[in-house]
């Protein structure tokens, strides 16, 4: 199923059925959960076997419109999720919704909005707010990844988004990574429920615990085809991807769309500040080269967004934007607090003033590829010229191999692809190594030099850090060691 898009939507969904249990059979460790999991999947399965058989022609394969691109004339290996830029012309619109201009002209930044315009859907006066409040149906609770998501679509980092993604946008973005109008988008932004009496036209507040954080506007309720959904975006269709395990485990049977009105920003344990506040701290008129990270900065990572500021691409006086997501993860990643308390203490360590740190409410998709547009699309609506593509970013492993879903340069050939029309650039990850003789150095130059390379894995650096051995400062900042035995 992962690698064959000559399947028949029948055979394709009877193959995936069979290759649930086979994977329920390989977890004996854990036979109870892993029946439970794979039973929820293979209903998954089930459910989405109409909706296959209805569009046979896109069934676990590219979509049809997409076939003619090679991977080979994007400069991309052969994995699935790899061969996905279309390139057309955007026509980037907004249908509906507060916006706010922001050209260079008005912010000296030189970075403009995804679509040209910042959206602003905040409210701020309270009689607006009280109305829009009284005005709604019934409670609808956010979880924490509803709640990023919606966050990120009231204060514009999902810039042209006015609200989570109709059924038309929603296929749209799945098949040709484009909104309807065009615009492109990495991933669909989606709110999903399981609650049969939502119904279109209603309106819903949204909420945190108790706190109201806007209302939504229910203009569509439908059933996503979830299998083809992890095809396009994930590449993949098994439980063994993080994504995948979300999309069929986490989330409900339908999706609702519609526009949202912000009454309040969440409550964090970490401040996130807004993509306009963000954008008043930039400098005017230079390069703003973004970082984005999931886990604690150690030695390597500040050595390589620090030197991405000599990058050829990059002009003299840029800066760089330490990004970090402190939204859900992988299960098994550092909790978003720890990672954000690491962060400050190297921030205030460290009190650098060409490296700049802002907090991300976001919800990782491991999705590789697709993902690093998301990112890029994130990270130019808070002001930034340049990204850095790690190798492998936004990668998994398997939960039963270990073995890699994306190729190391994957993620960084497709945003090259689409970078011209993003209107961003690309700033590819140096491979850096700790030498004895030279401190860290190029993997390339360390070898042709002939330098003896230290050596430490991340698994050895957990086991370490648990045990409390001391940890090679060429390695982590010992500040951040602290932080991580501190919260362990």
């Amino acid at each position: 199923v992962r690698r064959d898009s000559s399947l028949t939507p029948t055979s394709a969904c009877r193959l995936m059925h069979n290759s649930m249990f086979r994977t329920s059979d390989r977890l004996k460790s854990n036979r109870r959960t892993t029946i439970v999991g794979a039973a929820v999947a293979i209903a998954l399965v089930g459910a989405s076997c109409v909706a296959l058989n209805a569009n046979s022609n896109s069934a676990l394969g590219l979509p049809t419109a997409m076939r003619a691109t090679a991977p080979s004339q994007l400069g991309l290996s052969r994995h699935p999720s790899s061969a996905r830029a279309r390139m057309i012309s955007s026509r980037d619109t907004i249908a509906h919704g507060r916006v706010a201009t922001a050209t260079m002209a008005e912010t000296g930044l030189k970075s403009i909005p995804h679509g040209g315009k910042l959206t602003d859907l905040l409210l701020t006066d309270q009689a607006e707010i009280d109305a829009a409040l009284a005005s709604t149906d019934m409670d609808f609770a956010l979880n924490d990844r509803q709640l990023c998501d919606t966050e990120l679509i009231v204060n514009g980092g999902f810039s042209p988004l006015t609200g989570f993604l109709n059924e038309a946008d929603y296929e749209s973005v799945v098949d040709n990574m484009r909104l309807t109008s065009g615009t492109l988008l990495g991933l669909p932004v989606v709110l999903d429920t399981d609650d049969e009496s939502i119904k279109p036209g209603m309106k819903l507040k949204l909420l945190q615990g108790d706190k109201p954080i806007a209302v939504m506007e229910v203009e569509s309720k439908y059933v996503p085809n979830k299998v083809k959904e992890c095809k396009e975006l994930y590449g993949e269709t098994t439980l063994e991807h993080p994504g995948v395990l979300m999309v069929a485990t986490e989330r409900g049977k339908y999706y609702l769309g519609g526009k949202i009105t912000g009454v309040a920003l969440p409550d964090r344990v970490f401040p996130c500040r807004t993509p306009a506040q963000v954008r008043e701290t930039l400098p005017a008129g230079k390069d703003v080269v973004a970082f984005q990270c999931r886990n604690p900065v150690h030695r390597a990572h500040y050595e390589l967004f620090t030197r991405a500021l000599d990058a050829e691409n990059v002009e003299d006086g840029g800066v760089v934007l330490v990004h970090p997501t402190c939204g859900p993860t992988q299960a098994d990643d550092i909790p978003g607090i720890v990672r954000y308390k690491t962060y400050e203490v190297l921030k205030e360590e460290k009190a650098d003033p060409r490296i700049f740190w802002e907090y991300l409410p976001y919800s990782m998709h491991m999705a590789g590829p697709r993902e690093a547009i998301q990112h890029m699309i994130i990270r130019k609506n808070y002001g930034c010229t340049h990204f850095i593509i790690g190798r492998d970013m936004a990668g998994s492993k398997s939960s039963i191999t270990g073995d890699d879903f994306y190729g190391p340069y994957d993620a960084q050939d497709f945003a090259k692809a689409n970078a011209a029309e993003l209107g961003m650039q690309t700033v590819p990850s140096l491979n850096l190594v700790h030498t004895n003789e030279e401190g860290y150095v190029t993997a390339d130059y360390a070898k042709e030099k002939g330098l003896s390379i230290n050596k430490l894995s991340g698994t050895k650096f957990r086991q370490m850090l648990r045990a409390g051995d001391d940890i090679p400062e060429w390695f982590a900042f010992k500040s951040v060691v602290d932080v991580l035995r501190a919260n362990a």
